[in-house]
Order: structure tokens, then C-alpha cells, then sequence
């Protein structure tokens, strides 16, 4: 296993954070756009909107990040997490970057008081499917995940 730490990010890392949130997005198929990925970062950072986490290696260069926006279960009455952010980069995978960012999360959120988190991958992402039941995950068997795109009104 390589040799790096975690931390949660800061308005300094945001041009770090942007370069893989850019390449993250292009892993699920979209555009690359860092313009538009160092604004979307800049402002989860600077309003506080998400929690980033950052596994650095020893060189400070930036391995991976995860992201976890707040949220609520109404049904338990709880704070929760919606950790809808994980990439690390080509090289590092493998090297226990990943779980040490999950593992970082989980951290955060016991500190935070949060009941749970909640993710969801793609039904392709077999290698993170594996990392996320290593450490606990439960697939949910109860309930659908639904989507709806709202246009933009003029």
C-alpha cells in the first residue's frame, strides 16, 4: 500500500480538486469542462455545501477525493450524508487510496454526528462495488432509485 494521508479540502485546493472533478465527470461519460468543474467546486467550497476529502501522498500531490453533501432522513429523523463523489486517479487505484477515503468519510461523519451515508455507483462499477460491501455497504434491496431532468425556465 502507498503511503499518503487524508484531509478535507480547502479554497486552496480547489484547482487541484477541479482537475480530478473534471476527469471524474468524463469517467461517467460527460464533457471534459474544467472552467466548469473549478466554478462547481469553488462554490461547494465556499459555501460550505459539501465536505471534500482529499487522500494526498507524501509529495502532496492529490490522489483522490470523495464528496459528501448534507442532507436529512426524514423517516429516522437523522442527519445523513449523500456521499455522491469518489475518483482517484489511474495511477494511484489499487493502492488502498479509495478505502482510505471511505474510511476518512465514515471519520468525518461519526465526528458530524451523521446517522448514515448514502451512494449510489453505476451497475457497471464492479471494482467500487467491491470496495464499498469490503467495508460495510449494504446494497439497498427495498427501494428504487428514481431521476427526473427539470428544464430551466425562462
Amino acid at each position: 500500500m502507498s503511503t499518503f494521508q487524508t484531509r478535507i479540502a480547502s479554497s486552496k485546493d480547489i484547482d487541484a480538486v477541479a482537475v480530478l472533478f473534471d476527469a471524474y465527470r468524463q469517467f461517467y461519460e460527460q464533457e471534459s469542462d474544467l472552467l466548469l468543474a473549478t466554478r462547481f467546486i469553488r462554490d461547494r467550497i465556499s459555501k460550505e455545501e459539501s465536505v471534500i476529502i482529499l487522500a494526498e501522498s507524501t509529495d502532496h500531490q492529490i490522489l483522490g477525493f470523495c464528496q459528501m453533501y448534507p442532507s436529512f432522513c426524514s423517516v429516522e429523523a437523522v442527519p445523513i450524508y449523500t456521499l455522491y463523489d469518489l475518483f482517484v486517479q489511474p495511477a494511484a487505484r489499487r493502492t488502498g487510496a479509495g478505502k482510505a477515503l471511505l474510511l476518512a468519510a465514515e471519520r468525518h461523519a461519526a465526528r458530524n454526528g451523521v446517522a448514515r451515508m448514502d451512494l449510489t455507483t453505476a451497475k457497471t462499477n464492479i471494482a467500487g462495488q467491491a470496495l464499498y460491501e469490503s467495508l460495510g455497504w449494504i446494497q439497498d434491496d427495498i427501494f428504487f432509485s428514481y431521476s427526473k431532468h427539470i428544464q430551466a425556465k425562462d
